[in-house]
């Protein structure tokens, strides 16, 4: 442990702040309440104290502020703070940390906690709400999602428990914490000015080299091994890893439900985004980084086929029940254990072959995503059509956010964190405030958020919108608006094909009509906003909306009327 020079900070409120700071956290997205007064004071009194602290943001919905916490990490790789408003902002909150946890985010979560004092003491009760607002146990609601949680005690315990949280967050398998804040404790003066340790993360465990001999041999007797990733690519140590392992070994490389960009789409061991046509020809199947691989009820493995999981915690052990096959696993970093694994000796004979069947696997790919391609017409736009055209006008350096089924096969991805998706847990409401923690982080991008009608919703749109005005960091939001659930039709077709459900023209709770006028809700902050109803509108529409972001600074919204069809969907149901 090592620590910094002593902080002339006076109350808990400022030793907390300064040790978020000194820790490399930039920002505090909050969303504030009456426990926030000491936050307040100290944040107000940084400057003449010299006390240094992350830039405050106030961001008026929780689940915005989380995003866009996710965001800024996903580019910076440093975890941000949130504060909020006791229970009720926390629970507001848990949807999004439940996205990262999951996806093993850090975020570093605060909320004030009722005051505990009725009276007679600085930071006690003043309003009647601090009556109704107090639990048992605040961090209760939330405990099974985070890592750690803890309720600050007294001033002095400041740095020290930001040091632990921190520490704590950045060690693997990664994750948010949650600390509540007691206002008295807030309030209160330290007994002495104390310097803020800085623990550092635990470090990442290194491969068990039996473990990756094991591999090794597994890799070296495959005729068509098959790698199925899904959350690897976070950083570009990852992509760079798996790019050589790929090219080494002639693996064909399969990003399924991939959160990131993992292999850039034009390589030619990647063999598309969908495991269906290549899961029963695999005769070793190395799941690395992936909780779902493949989905056992719709893709089944080729007989005698061995199953390798690699990654940090390859048994996703904080998940309930996941009872893949595993004849071995290995755990570590994934970038280290694939470089490892680079180098395995597999015979050159064997190379050969398999560098023949990805070349013929490729060209099949190649003409099957030819003889496919979207086409513009007088009627809605499809999801492949907006990705066609995307990839149109598409940058290399371009990060596009989605959040919803979308076929980015059909687009150009290229550098590492250019593509992010939405985490497995499946929290609505992720893309809004995640792209605009990306475009917060790094301006200089051209950040497209790629949602569905209801994850539009989901995502507070008012608030994000006047998040991207207020910060002057304006993105491109595509609303793929089918005016209904499809994710809900998707699943009810998928247990009942022919069922009662399937032959209803407005089953229920599936359809979100009459559909509202998406395209006005950013016209309140100033942005621009159109309605896009036919396939041949979109590409001019496209174009003006990528100029406002560009050369005016204000945010904008495509509403694109795209179409939906129950045969797709039963397709869909099955990948």
């Amino acid at each position: 442990m090592t620590e910094t020079t002593p902080t002339s900070a006076a109350t808990g409120a400022e030793l907390f702040l300064n040790a978020l700071a000194t820790h490399g956290v930039d920002y505090v997205f909050g969303n504030a309440g009456t426990d926030f007064p000491p936050i307040i004071e100290a944040f107000a009194n940084s400057a003449a104290s010299g006390v240094e602290m992350p830039l405050p943001v106030t961001v008026p919905h929780e689940n915005v502020a989380v995003c866009m916490a996710q965001g800024v990490y996903l580019v910076t790789g440093r975890p941000q703070a949130v504060i909020l408003h006791v229970n009720v902002g926390t629970a507001n909150a848990i949807c999004g940390l439940i996205n990262a946890g999951r996806e093993r985010t850090p975020v570093f979560l605060a909320a004030g906690r009722t005051p505990v004092l009725e009276d007679g003491m600085p930071g006690s009760r003043t309003a009647f709400i601090h009556w109704g607002q107090e639990m048992f146990d605040q961090g209760a609601m939330l405990r099974e999602v985070v890592k750690w949680d803890y309720e600050l005690r007294y001033p002095d315990q400041a740095a020290l428990a930001v040091d632990r949280a921190l520490a704590i967050s950045m060690s693997e398998p990664k994750g948010p914490i949650y600390m509540t804040l007691p206002r008295e404790v807030l309030a209160g003066e330290a007994s002495a000015a104390a310097p803020t340790p800085m623990t550092p993360a635990s470090p990442t465990p290194r491969p068990d080299p039996q473990a990756l001999e094991t591999a090794a041999a597994m890799l070296a007797d495959a005729k068509k091994p098959l790698l199925v990733c899904s959350s690897l690519g976070k950083t570009a140590d990852e992509v760079a890893a798996l790019t050589a392992f790929a090219e080494a070994q002639s693996v064909a490389v399969v990003p399924y439900r991939t959160r990131y960009m993992a292999l850039p789409n034009a390589h030619p061991c990647h063999m598309g985004f969908d495991v269906t046509q290549q899961i029963g020809d695999a005769d070793l199947v190395i799941v690395a980084e992936s909780d779902v691989p493949w989905i056992p009820a719709n893709h089944k493995l080729a007989e005698g086929a061995k199953v390798l999981h690699l990654g940090i915690d390859p048994l996703f052990s904080r998940y309930p029940i996941r009872s893949f096959p595993v004849d071995a696993s290995v755990a570590g970093d994934g970038a280290t254990i694939l470089a490892a694994l680079a180098t395995a000796p597999t015979p050159d004979a064997v190379l050969a072959e398999r560098r023949r069947e990805l070349e013929a696997k490729h060209e099949t790919k190649r003409a099957a995503l030819a003889a496919r391609a979207p086409k513009a017409g007088a009627g809605p736009s499809s999801n492949a059509w907006i990705a066609k055209c995307l990839a149109d006008i598409q940058r290399p350096s371009d990060t596009v956010v989605v959040e919803t089924p979308f076929p980015i096969v059909h687009m150009n991805f290229s550098e590492p964190g250019t593509f992010f998706s939405t985490p497995s847990a499946g929290g609505l409401g992720w893309g809004l405030g995640t792209s605009l923690g990306i475009k917060l982080a790094d301006p200089s991008r051209r950040v497209i958020a790629v949602v569905g009608d209801g994850s539009y919703m989901f995502g507070n749109p008012t608030p994000a919108h006047f998040m991207s005005r207020a910060m002057d960091i304006p993105t491109l939001t595509i609303v793929c608006n089918n005016r209904m659930w499809a994710a809900v039709r998707r699943a009810t077709l998928g247990v009942y094909p022919d069922g009662a459900a399937a032959h209803s023209n407005q089953a229920p709770m599936t359809y979100l009509e009459p559909s509202p006028d998406y395209e006005k809700v950013v016209e309140a902050s100033g942005g621009y906003g159109e309605k896009v109803e036919t396939a041949d509108a979109l590409p001019a529409a496209l174009a003006r909306a990528l100029d406002v972001i560009e050369n005016e600074g204000r945010p904008a919204v495509l509403n694109v009327i795209t179409a939906y069809s129950d045969d797709e969907a039963r397709t869909d149901a099955k990948q």
